[in-house]
């Protein structure tokens, strides 16, 4: 599994030859943040599915300082915000803003979010933004429980479907003996 990864993840070389990197070189360069194996990818995935309900554009900032804290493998963790988009990113909320009104006890009705106009992007983000600061409490608690649920889901997973791809490796190998 690692072999398939690595192939897909930029390595430790693209870090140390970017001049934009440079400054940041000690702490980007740790070894841990590079080395893929079934704990480092696992924690990776659940930093990266945890940051990546962030609002804007800080979820690929938000998972390179959790993997900079838990030293996680940093590519993965970057990789794994892009589950948001923007087709999934208005259910999520959606999700989001049910499960923090379970929590809550709250029975606020939903409003329906604003239409997008993509001629006018700066008008579209600002009613967004106000459409999801009107929803409040329900929805900022929600966020971190989806948040929190997708990370552990997200680590449980990954740490089990390695686990198995390990164990169907050594069955092989054993047979082949």
């Amino acid at each position: 599994m690692r072999k398939h990864l690595r192939k897909l993840l930029p390595g430790h070389d693209a870090v140390s030859g970017n001049r934009w990197l440079r400054p940041f070189e000690n702490s980007l360069l740790h070894p841990r943040l590079w080395h893929l194996n079934r704990h480092s990818a696992a924690g990776a995935i659940a930093v990266g599915l945890f940051c990546g309900l962030i609002p804007g554009p800080f979820q690929m900032f938000g998972a390179a300082i959790g993997a900079l804290i838990f030293r996680v493998n940093l590519p993965l963790a970057l990789f794994s915000t892009l589950y948001t988009n923007p087709f999934t990113i208005v259910p999520l909320y959606l999700l989001a803003f049910q499960i923090g009104s379970l929590a809550t006890g709250g029975t606020a009705g939903f409003v329906t979010p604003p239409d997008f106009v993509w001629s006018n992007i700066g008008n579209s983000l600002s009613a967004l933004l106000n459409w999801m600061v009107g929803l409040g409490k329900p929805l900022a608690i929600g966020l971190v429980l989806l948040a929190s649920g997708l990370a552990a889901a997200g680590y449980l997973l990954t740490k089990a479907a390695w686990r198995l791809y390990l164990v169907r490796a050594w069955r092989q190998r054993k047979n082949r003996r």
